[in-house]
C-alpha cells in the first residue's frame, strides 16, 4: 500500500452510518462552502443496523473501515478523524421543573440561572429514568426554557431580579447512552476518532436548507431505510426535530410479502421502479417471474400512503401546521408518487413539496462529482456542519483527556459540555444528604444530612464556573461533586450514652440499636422496660376514665398535677345522671370493635387494632392535619379539655385536640 500523508486539519471526513449503507465523504472548506473531493458508498452485507440503531458493532465498524480505506487509497491521505451523526429515531423528549431557594441571595445572576436550568434538565432526565424499567445513561442534545417564574410570577428573564423562589420549566431532548456509545464503539472498531457528533435531521437540514433560507418556515424530511427524520426551521434557526416511525423498509417488506421474494430482491424492485419498465425477479421457490410497473405500484400504495400520513402528522405537530415548503431527502424520497402523496396529506400545493438536491450547491460543490442526489443529504450535511463551523467545535474540545461529545451549534458553556457528556445537576453542584425528621417527647427534631463536597472544574488549567463559554481546542477537567450522606442515627445515638430509662418507638417498646426512620415518634418513660401497660378498662359504658393515663414524658410532657384530679371527680359523678337507668341495658357497646371519637372538632371512627391494644394520642398524629415537618411552635395535646402527653390513652367518645 502506498504511503499516505497525514489528514490535514482542514480535511473533513464524514460518515453517514445508515440502516442500509455507509456513505463516506471527504472534502474541505472553500469559499464559504464545502468542496467534496471524494464520495464512497458501501452496503451492509446483512442487517447490521435496525431502524437506524447499530445492532452489530463489529460488522458496522468493518464496513466503515472498508469505506475509509477506499477513500484513503484514492486520496493518498490517512483518515483518522471522522464526523458522524446519530439517527433521530432514538431521540427522547421530556419536560422538567426545578425551584431554587433565593432567600440568602440579593439578586439573580447568570450563574444562578445556569444552576436553575441544570436542575430542571436533571429533573427531565430523572423523569425519563422513571419511564424505563432499567436505569440508563442519557446525553442531553438540546433544550428550551418553557417558562421562568419568580415567586410564582412568570418572567421572560430572571437576570438581576430579586425574590424568594425562582423556578424554571424546560423541554429537553436526550439521546440514550447506548445509541451514542455504540456509534463511538463502531468508529473505534474502524480505527477512527470521532471529532464531532450531531443529529441526522440537523445535518440534513444544514445541507439542504442553507442558513439564509431559514427565515422561511421550511421542513426537511430525510427518508432512510429504517428512520424518517424531520427538522423544521423558521425565523433564522432550526426550531425542532422529530421522526416518523416508518420509513423505506415498510415499502420493501410489502413487496416481499406480495411477490414472495427475499429482502435484497424486494429492495432492488423498489429502487428500480420506473414508469413503463417491468421487473424481472426470482422468488424464494426459484421461479422466474415478471411484474409490471403498474402491478408493483399498486402493491406499494398502501404502505406509501401510511408513510405520507405519518410524515404529515409529525410535521404538523412539530410545526403547528403545514410549512411554507417541504423538502424530501434520503433514498426513500425517490419513490414514485410519494411527493404527491405527502403534499395531499398536508393539503399543500404539490409545487411546494420538492426533492432535495438542487439546493446542495448553496452549501456544497464538487469537481467531477454529481452531488444532486437526495441520498447525499445526511453525509453532505455532516461534512458541511463541520466544515463551516456549524457544530461550533472546529474539531476537538477535550473533557478529562478525551474528545467531548458535541451535539449542537451555537455558544456552548462548560455546563452544556458536561450535560452533553452524561453529567447531571448533582454531579455539578452536589446534593446535601437527606434530613431525618423525628419527634422526641412531643418535640419535632431535624437531623441534618452531610453537606456535599463541591465539584472541581477547570478550563485550560484555570478554575472556571459552569457558565464559562468554551471554544475550539479548550481542555476541560471536571471532578464531579460528591453528595453528602443522608442523616442516620439509631435510637440510642439520639438519646445519648447516658440514657438508661424506658423508651417507646412508635408506641412499641424500643431497642436502642434500632435505626430511626423519617417520621418516627420517640417517647421516653420512667419505669422498667417491658410490656406497655394498658390503660384502665371501663367498668361500664357510662363510666369515664377514673385513672390517670400512663406516666407522662420527662420534662417536655409533664403529667397533669395532682391538684387537677379532684376537678375530674364531678364529671364522673354526673355521668350516671346523663344516662338514666332505662338505657343502661344496651351497654354491651363496651365490646364494640370500633372507637368513636372527636378529633379537632370532627367526628371520627377508629377501627379496632389488630393486636387488641388501645389507642393512644400518638396514634392520631398523622390524622390530625398538623404538618410535623414544618412546625412553627409547640404542639398542644388535650383529651376532653385536659392537657396530656403522647401516651395518653384514648377511649370511646373522647374529644381530642392536637394543634
Amino acid at each position: 500500500m502506498k504511503d499516505l500523508r497525514p489528514q490535514e486539519r482542514d480535511i473533513i471526513f464524514a460518515l453517514d452510518i445508515g440502516t442500509r449503507s455507509v456513505v463516506g465523504v471527504v472534502g474541505k472548506p472553500s469559499g464559504g462552502r464545502f468542496k467534496a473531493m471524494e464520495i464512497e458508498v458501501a452496503e451492509h452485507g446483512s442487517r447490521a443496523m435496525l431502524d437506524g440503531q447499530i445492532d452489530n458493532i463489529q460488522q458496522v465498524g468493518a464496513l466503515a473501515r472498508t469505506v475509509t480505506e477506499r477513500l484513503e487509497e484514492r486520496l493518498g491521505v490517512r483518515l483518522e478523524r471522522v464526523c458522524v451523526a446519530a439517527a433521530g429515531r432514538a431521540l427522547r423528549t421530556q419536560s422538567g421543573h426545578f425551584a431554587l431557594d433565593l432567600s440568602d441571595e440579593k439578586t439573580i445572576t447568570a450563574e444562578m440561572i445556569s444552576r436553575l436550568e441544570a436542575g430542571a434538565l436533571s429533573a427531565a432526565e430523572e423523569a425519563l429514568q422513571m419511564e424505563d424499567e432499567v436505569r440508563r445513561r442519557f446525553f442531553m442534545v438540546g433544550y428550551t426554557v418553557a417558562q421562568y417564574r419568580l415567586d410564582n410570577y412568570p418572567l421572560a428573564s430572571l437576570q438581576d431580579h430579586s425574590g424568594q423562589i425562582a423556578e424554571a420549566d424546560v423541554v429537553a431532548t436526550f439521546l440514550p447512552g447506548e445509541v451514542v456509545e455504540s456509534l463511538y464503539a463502531a468508529m473505534r472498531a474502524a480505527g477512527l476518532q470521532v471529532s464531532s457528533l450531531t443529529l441526522e435531521p440537523i445535518a440534513a437540514m444544514n445541507a439542504a436548507i442553507p442558513a439564509e433560507l431559514r427565515l422561511l418556515n421550511l421542513a426537511l424530511v430525510d427518508i432512510g431505510a429504517g428512520t424518517t427524520d424531520i427538522a423544521v426551521c423558521r425565523d433564522g434557526s432550526i426550531t425542532g426535530y422529530t421522526m416518523a416511525t416508518i420509513a423505506g423498509d415498510e415499502i420493501t417488506e410489502a413487496l416481499m410479502r406480495a411477490y414472495l421474494v427475499d429482502f435484497q430482491t424486494a429492495e432492488g424492485m423498489k429502487r428500480n421502479l420506473r414508469p413503463g419498465e417491468d421487473a424481472h425477479y426470482t422468488d424464494i421457490l426459484g421461479l422466474e417471474n415478471t411484474a409490471s410497473f403498474e402491478d408493483i405500484h399498486a402493491v406499494i400504495q398502501e404502505p406509501m400512503g401510511r408513510l405520507a400520513e405519518a410524515i404529515a402528522a409529525q410535521v404538523s405537530e412539530l410545526n403547528g401546521g403545514a410549512p411554507s415548503a417541504l423538502f424530501l431527502a434520503g433514498g426513500g424520497s425517490k419513490l414514485d408518487g410519494l411527493r404527491e402523496r405527502v403534499a395531499a396529506s398536508l393539503d399543500m400545493d404539490e409545487r411546494r413539496v420538492a426533492i432535495a438536491g438542487k439546493n446542495f450547491l448553496k452549501s456544497a460543490f464538487a469537481d467531477g462529482l454529481d452531488l444532486n442526489n437526495p441520498e447525499f443529504a445526511t453525509p453532505l450535511g455532516i461534512a458541511v456542519s463541520a466544515a463551516l463551523g456549524l457544530l461550533n467545535d472546529s474539531y476537538v474540545i477535550t473533557l478529562n483527556g478525551e474528545t467531548a461529545k458535541l451535539f449542537r451549534s451555537g455558544v456552548l458553556t462548560a455546563r452544556d459540555i458536561l450535560l452533553m457528556n452524561g453529567y447531571n445537576y448533582s454531579d455539578m453542584l452536589g446534593r446535601s444528604g437527606k434530613n431525618l425528621g423525628v419527634t422526641l417527647n412531643g418535640r419535632h427534631m431535624i437531623l441534618r444530612g452531610e453537606p456535599a463536597v463541591p465539584a472541581i472544574l477547570t478550563v485550560n488549567g484555570e478554575e472556571a464556573a459552569i457558565t464559562t463559554v468554551v471554544h475550539a481546542g479548550d481542555n476541560i477537567r471536571f471532578q464531579p461533586a460528591r453528595s453528602g450522606k443522608d442523616a442516620a442515627k439509631t435510637l440510642g445515638e439520639l438519646l445519648g450514652e447516658t440514657f438508661s430509662g424506658r423508651v417507646l418507638l412508635n408506641n412499641q417498646e424500643g431497642n436502642l440499636k434500632t435505626a430511626l426512620h423519617q417520621g418516627d415518634v420517640v417517647l421516653t418513660l420512667e419505669g422498667p422496660a417491658g410490656v406497655i401497660p394498658p390503660p384502665a378498662q371501663e367498668e361500664s359504658g357510662a363510666e369515664l376514665p377514673s385513672k390517670m393515663p400512663p406516666p407522662a414524658e420527662k420534662k417536655n410532657e409533664p403529667a397533669p398535677p395532682p391538684a387537677e384530679t379532684p376537678e375530674m371527680e364531678p364529671v364522673k359523678l354526673e355521668a350516671p345522671k346523663m344516662d338514666p337507668p332505662k338505657i343502661e341495658p344496651p351497654k354491651p357497646l363496651i365490646r364494640k370493635r370500633e372507637l368513636e371519637i372527636i378529633l379537632n372538632g370532627k367526628p371520627m371512627v377508629l377501627p379496632q387494632k389488630e393486636n387488641g391494644q388501645p389507642y393512644y394520642v400518638m396514634d392520631l398524629l398523622e390524622r390530625s392535619g398538623v404538618d410535623f415537618e414544618k412546625l412553627e411552635g409547640p404542639v398542644r395535646l388535650a383529651v376532653n379539655g385536659v392537657e396530656c402527653g403522647f401516651s395518653q390513652a384514648v377511649k370511646d367518645r373522647d374529644s381530642i385536640t392536637i394543634r
